[in-house]
Formats: structure tokens, C-alpha cells, sequence
């Protein structure tokens, strides 16, 4: 059996209009590129034909991990006002010696951002912060050495 998927309603609606995007889009789109470059002749020194077989292989792979990841999906639904910090909650948090507070939101691994402020429940931070509550201080192991964090908010 496959481990569950952990993804916020907003993850799972974005990962289906992207598979909905690459199967009844991009998929259709790639296969008149291949008619057309099979229809040129001599395929061994066809570059738009070697090019779009590439993409092709990009593409059936990734509607696989999508359709993959939708099955084992598990739907993460806030555990409403415990007051602890859970998956799909939104933590703000003021990193030691930083003046402005960052808020991140806990999610499974397949719909991790960083950038977006979307950490793993898996990550180091993410470990850290399950189960804590506003008012008290995380420290967190990380590759870069070790931090520390007051939790100032969950929602």
C-alpha cells in the first residue's frame, strides 16, 4: 500500500487542474507537434521530433505522479481551535535575533513550497512545530546550524 498524501484543499483542487491542464491541453498539443515532425521524414536527425519525445516522456511522467499522488490523497482538515498547531494550520513565527515575523503554513511534503511559505510536516521546521502552541519556543536542527523560533500565532 502507498503512504498517504497529505494535501490542503487548495493543494488537491490545484494538483487536479494541473493533471485536467496536461491531459486535455498539453497532452493533445504535444501529439500534433509529433505528427508534424513524424511527417517531415527522417527521424533519427529530427530535432523537434527528438525534442517533443522528451517532453512527452516529461509529461506521461508527471501525469502519472499526479494521478499517483490524488489516490493516496488524504484531504488535511484543520483541527478548528485546539489551539495547537496541526497540518493545514498557519503559524506566525518570530525567528530569534529577526525583527519581522514570518507565518508558514504546515502541509504534507508533495505541496511543500518554501518560497510560498508552504513547509513539510516532514521537514525539521515542520517536525518541530506539530503540537506546540502560541507563547512558546521551538528550536529547530537545521543543515544550516540551529534556530530558534517564538510562536506567536496559529490559525
Amino acid at each position: 500500500m502507498q503512504q498517504p498524501v497529505y494535501l490542503t484543499p487548495e493543494g488537491l483542487e490545484q494538483l487536479k487542474q494541473e493533471l485536467d491542464y496536461l491531459v486535455n491541453v498539453r497532452r493533445p498539443e504535444l501529439a500534433r507537434i509529433l505528427r508534424r515532425a513524424i511527417q517531415q521524414g527522417d527521424l533519427s536527425e529530427n530535432a523537434d521530433y527528438i525534442a517533443a519525445k522528451e517532453e512527452q516522456g516529461f509529461l506521461e511522467g508527471r501525469i502519472q505522479q499526479i494521478e499517483n499522488i490524488l489516490r493516496n490523497a488524504i484531504v488535511i482538515q484543520p483541527n478548528g481551535d485546539s489551539g495547537t498547531i496541526d497540518l493545514g494550520h498557519r503559524v506566525t513565527l518570530l525567528e530569534e535575533g529577526a525583527e519581522t515575523p514570518e507565518v508558514f503554513q504546515l502541509v504534507g511534503p508533495a505541496e511543500a513550497d518554501p518560497l510560498r511559505g508552504k513547509i513539510s510536516h516532514q521537514s525539521p521546521l515542520g517536525q518541530a512545530l506539530l503540537g506546540r502552541r502560541p507563547g512558546e519556543t521551538v528550536t529547530v536542527h537545521a543543515p544550516g546550524g540551529t534556530v530558534r523560533f517564538h510562536i506567536l500565532a496559529v490559525e
